[in-house]
């Protein structure tokens, strides 16, 4: 297949709307410095414990204040200022990766206190998240929305490519102290794309936060048949085929080469996800996005039963080292990963500019708030799956089955609900 100008990524968000190129551009420096101390801190809690469980315990810890702080910050953005809340945010997020920074440079650290403020971190971000995501619409024309989620699936794709690579190397190198210390750096280029945004108070009938505005959201997600759609399908996909968790393991004891394996494995999912949006041009002009997202799911979960194929080769060979790693296996591991970064990319692409095109500015913050905690929750109860069923079997089974759990669940749910595979970007309707 040929390549041409119409395959490449759409620019133009970034030349409609300055504002939105300064806060993209702020949301990536930072995104990178954000993606190391996830890395760090799950190669920090395996250099404590050796257990494979308790990283994963990592992504528990987070989950039920990230749950919290998204449903609420959601009801926030609706509510006031949503540049002032993103910047609240960000601010609560810099000063506890400074403390975490902190207290590695003093020799403080203990696994508490990593499991501690990796929880407000979480907090923090799906706040600021979800308040960012709700900005976005407001910032370009609705007939760019799909272009933005490729630009920002770029950002997602560098963050996270750059950001594990380094981080194991740093580890590897250096120690765990530097790698924070350079997050607390990044992270002040948050604040120049936020605070040079104008101010953002929420069209339409604005709800104070509490339980009335919670309630108001949640009676309108339950008329948002294709959003709810949405929803349960990044969660199979999360749930299911998400082995974050196994990396450190992986890298130890099955594919050998250490925290630069681990680093490596996690990279490979960015850069799918950012091939995938760098040629993105034809895959933000097709219209049907419901057929979209579910098709693409699928596809992850191809790509996820593959890996888990290439583990379970693995499990016959030598065992390999830190210092003697199977060099064919993680190549091979990491272009499954790549494949499933590409799926998700393509499917988080149509799902973003669902949730921006289909619901109403007066509840996109709360909306968010709720899409947030999917995107960011699932990860965490599919790091507990993948942990404890690697803990019971082998490390290779979890991505195995869950790899075709995600294909025929999301078929099933495909299959179910017509009127999503019917949606029209064209006529958006939640």
């Amino acid at each position: 297949m040929q390549f041409t100008r119409g395959h490449l990524i759409d620019l133009s968000p970034l030349r409609t709307s300055p504002a939105f190129a300064r806060m993209w551009i702020g949301s990536t420096l930072a995104g990178v410095g954000g993606q190391l101390t996830i890395v760090t801190v799950m190669l920090h809690v395996f250099d404590l414990t050796g257990s494979t469980f308790a990283v994963s315990m990592i992504a528990v810890a987070g989950l039920a204040p990230m749950v919290l702080a998204g449903l609420y910050g959601g009801m926030l953005a609706d509510a006031f200022d949503r540049r002032r809340v993103a910047l609240i945010a960000a601010t609560v997020a810099f000063a506890a990766t400074g403390l975490l920074m902190t207290l590695t440079w003093t020799n403080a650290e203990t696994i508490w206190w990593l499991y501690a403020l990796s929880m407000v971190i979480a907090a923090a971000n799906s706040v600021g998240m979800a308040t960012r995501t709700a900005i976005v619409p407001r910032l370009i024309p609705r007939d760019q929305l799909a272009a933005a989620s490729a630009l920002n699936g770029v950002a997602f794709g560098l963050t996270v490519m750059v950001g594990p690579a380094v981080a194991g190397m740093l580890v590897a190198l250096t120690g765990f102290g530097w790698t924070y210390t350079i997050d607390v750096i990044l992270m002040l280029s948050m604040f120049l794309g936020l605070w040079t945004l104008p101010a953002l108070l929420p069209e339409g009938t604005i709800v104070r936060p509490g339980l009335a505005s919670l309630v108001d959201g949640w009676r309108f997600l339950r008329r948002a048949r294709n959003i709810r759609t949405q929803y349960l399908l990044d969660i199979v996909a999360m749930t299911f085929g998400n082995p974050l968790a196994l990396y450190p393991a992986l890298g130890t004891v099955l594919l050998g080469g250490g925290a630069v394996t681990t680093g490596l494995l996690a990279a490979s999912v960015a850069v799918g996800t950012f091939a995938s949006s760098l040629f993105s041009g034809r895959v933000v002009q097709y219209r049907w996005h419901g057929r979209g997202i579910a098709r693409a799911v699928q596809a992850y979960g191809v790509a996820i039963a593959l890996f888990g194929g290439i583990l379970l080769v693995g499990a016959f060979l030598p065992a390999a080292t830190a210092h003697s790693p199977s060099v064919p296996l993680i190549v091979l591991a990491c272009v499954a990963l790549a494949l499933s970064g590409a799926a998700d990319n393509v499917s988080s692409i149509y799902r973003n500019t669902m949730m921006q095109a289909a619901v109403p500015d007066a509840m996109r913050g709360r909306l968010q708030g709720i899409f947030i905690i999917v995107v960011a929750g699932g990860p965490r109860v599919g790091a507990l799956y993948a942990g404890t069923l690697a803990t019971l079997t082998a490390l290779w089974f979890p991505p195995l089955l869950g790899g075709f759990l995600v294909i025929g669940l999301a078929g099933l749910l495909a299959r179910l609900t017509p009127r999503f595979r019917a949606y029209d970007a064209l006529n958006p309707e939640p």
